[in-house]
């Protein structure tokens, strides 16, 4: 029995351990552009003892980053101080880490979010004797409902609204050794109160950054889920407003191959002409085609137009006159006039056959001596 205890002590404090490693780093989804700045707005009043300021942040959900107001929270146990979410680079993009209840405030990405969270620890207030004592210098605490105050000036060092760790134009702190070790301590989530206000905020379309450029209507509320309290406060516009970017990390765009085109704006239903020079074409006869040793001029395809006409060897006749028609003359006729060639072309004169000269008529008298065909001479 007592070996088999000893086995169990060691395996739960590797549970535990392994629970609190967890709960410091909550990696929720990863998004390819940064959230906006944080907003300014005052923090209101303290609305009773026993309540921790959790500072407002951009969470993330519905394609769009929203803005979860700040508010006061009861400690789930004594003694329990709150570390905020905040976000880091991972290498491929942003991702969450979810805040957490513990005896020391851990690592949240050194974001000074305000109020006592200027980037490490908390110095808006302090447990004391099983009490909560508020900083009267950084949390606004109605000294005449709220007597455990104290008055500790806090030099704040950080002037920027950034609000997360790493990538472009991030912060760039690493954890402290005390913050390091805060992360194996025992944790306790986030609260149902706490997650209700979550999903308060994202429910709400004016929350969300693409709806108020990074000016949220609701930044801050006296308790969770107070939205239409008459405590709310609203955001102060400052700075450029926030223009939403598109998350390449969560989608990823189809590939599309864009289709074939013809080259010089050809007709899809014509041949795309080939004016690469071929390798050893193979001789073929074509007719009407120029002799081997002429370079003919290439064929350049023009935009929709008809291919061109082959060239042909014949004598193109003059425009506008009849083409000539080979005719022999007459014996009778003396040859007719040379017509000129046109000027593009030369011809060289064609030969003129002599003439045969003409008969004489025979005579009358011979004629009549000759004996007529088929007939028989007189006996």
């Amino acid at each position: 029995m007592r070996i088999i205890s000893s086995i169990r002590s060691p395996l739960f404090a590797l549970v535990l351990l392994a629970l609190s490693a967890a709960a410091c780093a909550q990696i929720g989804i990863s998004i390819s552009f940064a959230p906006p700045e944080l907003p300014v707005y005052e923090q209101p009043a303290v609305p009773g003892d026993g309540y921790i300021w959790t500072p407002g942040y951009w969470a993330y959900g519905d394609d769009d980053y929203y803005w979860v107001p700040g508010t006061w929270v009861v400690a789930p146990e004594p003694g329990l101080l709150w570390t905020p979410a905040y976000w880091g680079w991972g290498g491929n993009g942003y991702v969450f880490y979810d805040g957490y209840w513990g005896q020391s405030v851990g690592f949240y990405g050194g974001v000074s979010y305000g109020y006592g969270y200027f980037g490490e620890g908390y110095q808006g207030g302090r447990w004391q004797g099983g009490q909560f004592f508020y900083n009267r210098s950084v949390s606004n605490v109605n000294v005449t409902n709220i007597h455990n105050v104290y008055n500790t000036t806090v030099i704040n060092t950080t002037v920027n609204r950034v609000s997360y760790n790493g990538g472009n134009g991030g912060i760039n702190v690493r954890p402290r050794p005390e913050e390091e070790a805060a992360a194996h301590e025992k944790h306790i989530p986030a609260v149902a109160v706490q997650t209700q206000h979550v999903q308060d905020a994202r429910a709400n379309p004016a929350q969300r950054a693409s709806a108020n450029h990074g000016t949220p209507p609701v930044a801050a509320t006296p308790k969770p889920g107070a939205f239409t309290d008459h405590a709310v406060v609203r955001a102060r516009p400052s700075g450029t407003p926030y223009n939403p970017g598109v998350n390449r990390a969560a989608v990823q765009p189809p590939v599309i191959t864009p289709a074939a085109r013809p080259e010089n704006n050809a007709r899809p239903d014509r041949p795309v002409p080939n004016n690469r020079p071929e390798s050893n074409p193979a001789p073929s006869a074509r007719p009407n085609q120029p002799e081997p040793n002429s370079r003919p001029e290439p064929n350049r395809a023009e935009p929709n137009r008809p291919p061109a006409a082959q060239p042909n060897n014949r004598p193109e006749p003059t425009r506008n006159e009849p083409a000539p028609r080979p005719q022999s003359p007459p014996p009778s006729e003396r040859s007719q006039p040379q017509r000129t060639p046109p000027p593009a072309e030369t011809r060289s004169a064609p030969q003129q056959r002599p003439q045969p000269a003409p008969m004489k008529p025979p005579d009358k008298k011979q004629e009549e001596d000759k004996p007529k065909q088929n007939e028989k001479p007189s006996q």
